[in-house]
């Protein structure tokens, strides 16, 4: 299969579940929301190493929101419940409490339970915090230096998917940077999905294990490192590709990924001197979701 004449491996991506929740951060400015919604998701690009993962979906005008000021929903995720409770509670109490003018809304339509996090929160206010109600949403009220913070009692969490992915391969390096930028710029489209890489783009893909340090759980691809392709018996890069981005693809379900994957992969087949599209898995080994790249077309 070729999109443009950009060749789609017949292969697919190995993607796991992940526990999902959906905060909308809001702010006096579109500018205030958008350090807030910034400041929640950093370290967060992997649970390989970071203890969420996190990323901005999507900007919501101020006729939307519960508050009627600009914000943005971000994303954050963690494979356990106990842990996604944690992070919300450290991200936004860390994150965004400290920002000026900020409020926090639950943005999960669908979810399979609700975590406390507003009414633990409320605590910072020492006893000098309120309830209200805003849009019929059960509100905690903080008082703070600048005002008062605002936050819903109740978020929500449900099952979603994590790790849907395409490797991106070009004639060089830049070539494969601006179609990797060009894909996330489509994905940002597609709502209930964030890639949580910085600036949406893998630099250092990664496999399980490690071949040579037994005491990695993670350790760099070769077969996928360019500047091996002569080295690695089995490499997977092409004689003339020089330069490879992956995108990894965090979403509320399986279809707003595949969405997600499916635009992405458009937006990069239209920069010149894109080679290969490809996919990362381990043989089905680690995922229960294998999203197959000829199927998304």
């Amino acid at each position: 299969m070729e999109i443009n004449g950009v060749e789609i491996e017949d292969t697919f991506a190995e993607a796991f579940g992940i526990k999902v929740s959906r905060v909308l951060v809001t702010a006096a400015t579109k500018k205030l929301a958008r350090i807030a919604a910034t400041e929640a998701t950093g370290y967060g690009t992997s649970v390989i190493g970071c203890p969420a993962e996190a990323g901005i979906d999507c900007y919501v005008p101020p006729e939307e929101t519960p508050d009627g000021r600009p914000g943005y929903i971000i994303m954050i995720c963690n494979p356990s419940k106990k842990s996604l409770d944690h992070e919300l509670l450290e991200r936004i109490g860390m994150g965004i409490l400290t920002a000026p003018t900020t409020a926090v809304f639950d943005a999960l339509d669908d979810e399979d339970e609700k975590l406390n996090i507003g009414f633990k929160l409320k605590f910072f206010g020492d006893g000098y915090e309120k309830e209200l109600e805003i849009d019929g949403r059960k509100i905690h009220s903080i008082p703070i230096m600048s005002g008062d913070f605002l936050i819903e009692s109740e978020f929500g969490i449900k099952d979603g998917v994590a790790g849907g992915n395409f490797f991106i391969m070009g004639d060089s390096q830049a070539s494969a940077l601006l179609a990797a930028q060009a894909a996330v710029d489509a994905i940002a489209a597609v709502e209930g999905t964030v890639t949580p890489f910085p600036g949406g783009v893998v630099a250092s893909g990664s496999k399980v294990g490690s071949n040579k340090y037994k005491f990695l759980n993670a350790s760099t691809n070769e077969k996928m490192c360019v500047t091996l392709k002569n080295e690695v018996e089995d490499t997977q890069i092409p004689e003339n590709v020089n330069g490879v981005y992956e995108i990894v693809i965090d979403g509320v379900d399986e279809e707003a990924v595949r969405e997600a994957m499916k635009e992405g992969i458009k937006a990069a087949c239209t920069v010149p001197g894109i080679i290969k599209i490809s996919a990362g898995n381990y043989g089905g080994n680690l995922g229960a979701y294998k999203i197959k790249l000829h199927d998304l077309f």
